[in-house]
């Protein structure tokens, strides 16, 4: 088995960011959902294939994250636009991640840079957010509403997105307070 094998499954899952955000805008949502289910899939073959087979790597430690925020706050901001979501929650979930690329970058500027490990929250503030878009699709798709469901994962999504940067922010400025003044 090719040892970048998970990494091309993974590349083809960032490939598939603009084809979701043009069925979303183009009101194509039967194919916006097949994109983010196949999306899904992927997801999880290359992981299993990474931890299964020992084809880890430091690129695909990098790319799979990166595919997945991508793929993400793309859908956030496609369905903001389009009026399926509210647009607070659109901006909550994508200032939180440029509060933490800005902290990381900023960690790397003052030659400081600050190990990235996901906390448990960020696991279930990721898992709200796909759960939350999923079902959004999912309703768009098939016509359904998604009453309370939709209020109750889009509390989830503001409580875990909440917790998740300030926790982040916490460690960080505690990781940035260790340089020494010049």
């Amino acid at each position: 088995m090719p040892h970048s094998l998970p990494n091309l499954i993974t590349l083809g899952r960032i490939l598939l960011v603009p084809i979701i955000v043009w069925a979303i805008a183009s009101s194509e949502m039967e194919v916006a959902f097949a994109i983010f289910i196949i999306a899904g899939v992927s997801d999880a073959v290359d992981g299993f294939l990474a931890k299964r087979f020992h084809l880890t790597s430091e690129l695909g430690a990098m790319l799979d994250p990166l595919a997945d925020k991508a793929l993400l706050v793309s859908i956030y901001i496609a369905l903001g636009i389009w009026g399926a979501i509210p647009r607070w929650i659109v901006i909550l979930v994508v200032s939180r991640d440029i509060m933490i690329v800005s902290a990381v970058i900023v960690s790397w500027l003052f030659d400081k840079p600050v190990a990235m490990k996901p906390l448990m929250v960020s696991k279930l503030n990721t898992v709200a957010q796909v759960a939350f878009a999923a079902l959004v699709l999912a309703s768009l798709t098939f016509g359904f509403n998604a009453l309370p469901y939709d209020r109750i994962l889009m509390g989830m999504v503001t409580v875990f997105t909440l917790s998740s940067v300030s926790l982040y922010l916490v460690e960080w400025v505690r990781h940035m307070n260790t340089i020494d003044a010049k």
